[in-house]
């Protein structure tokens, strides 16, 4: 399965360069470039920021409440689906709610490897350039509480994600 390129660019901070790989995601990875396509990431927001563990976004609500129209597969083994992608620095893994099959549009990437997060959650590619965004964003965050909730005006913003192949 071909491997496919997107990037993520995050106002006044640059771009994060991500490889999605469909080999063991398909459905999350079609999603993904689906909805960058149809322009719902562009001015988007990252809403959820922990340092040392993952910066959050897409989600239309900026509050972790939402979502796009449609809800996809959760590809993780918990949920029957061989996906030995590991949730190491740089991977990008769509988030959802403790339905297994809740994911939407909200993504993650990880900042720093959480491997309890291994077959709970649909990684889907890894940042291949980028990464120093990610650390800026991850420690220039002030969550107001234990679970990276960034104030709206506080969030980084997504200008645009783009299909580059």
């Amino acid at each position: 399965k071909v491997k496919h390129h997107v990037e993520i660019k995050v106002k006044d901070q640059g771009v994060i360069k991500v490889e999605l790989d469909p080999t063991y995601a398909p459905i999350t990875v079609d999603n993904f470039l689906n909805l960058a396509e149809s322009g719902f990431y562009d001015g988007l927001t990252f809403h959820r920021i922990i340092k040392g563990f993952m910066i959050q976004g897409g989600d239309p609500n900026h509050d972790g409440t939402g979502g796009s129209k449609t809800n996809i597969k959760g590809e993780f083994s918990a949920n029957g689906v061989e996906n030995p992608l590991s949730h190491k620095r740089g991977v990008i893994s769509m988030a959802r709610s403790s339905s297994k099959n809740s994911a939407s549009s909200q993504f993650f990437i990880m900042h720093e490897d959480d491997t309890r997060l291994d077959g709970q959650y649909a990684a889907f590619g890894i940042v291949t350039e980028g990464m120093d965004i990610v650390d800026a964003i991850a420690e220039n965050a002030a969550p107001t509480d234990g679970n990276g909730t960034i104030p709206y005006k506080m969030q980084p913003v997504i200008e645009k994600v783009t299909v580059i192949d």
